[in-house]
């Protein structure tokens, strides 16, 4: 349905963006979604560690979705879902990948994140997340190739394992 909205809005000529942050995308009904709201101009990208079944920057299609793949040294289950730009946005967070035995057959909580302080930390979280310097970038033909590697770029997992080590110091 969210996905839904930002299509509406972009075919309306209304700002639209959709970010997702996720371990796995393989339901199909959640990728036709994308298509569709991909081709109604809304962009659209995808931080997804594991199986990605969409395929990006397919003319006509998917034109509009970048896909990365941001590996490090922990295995991260963090999924955040972020719908709209700048302060209207909804930005959602749980446990739910995009997969069916996510979907329909197991129960999976996704809640909605209302206070301003912690959605403006879950945005730079997406947004460095899309800034590594170490990424992995999906192709058109479901090749996986790595971005050119920018020592100076920040690193999602680094500066996350950093910034929480400065609030332990901070107790």
């Amino acid at each position: 349905e969210l996905i839904g909205d930002q299509a509406d809005r972009a075919a309306a000529g209304k700002p639209a963006r959709i970010t997702m942050k996720l371990n796995s995308l393989v339901d199909e009904v959640i990728i036709d979604a994308l298509y569709t709201a991909s081709m109604a101009g809304v962009p659209i990208d995808l931080v997804v560690r594991g199986i990605c079944g969409l395929r990006p920057g397919v003319k006509g299609l998917s034109e509009r979705i970048g896909v990365r793949s941001v590996l490090g040294r922990f295995l991260e289950h963090s999924r955040i879902y972020r719908f709209g730009e700048a302060d209207d946005d909804e930005i959602w967070i749980g446990s739910a990948d995009m997969m069916h035995r996510n979907l329909d057959r197991r129960v999976e909580v996704l809640v909605r994140v209302s206070d301003p302080g912690h959605r403006a930390r879950l945005r730079g979280i997406l947004d460095l997340a899309l800034a590594d310097g170490g990424a992995w970038e999906l192709g058109p033909d479901g090749a996986w190739s790595r971005l050119p590697n920018d020592p100076g770029a920040a690193r999602l997992q680094a500066t996350l394992m950093a910034r929480a080590g400065r609030a332990i110091i901070d107790r």
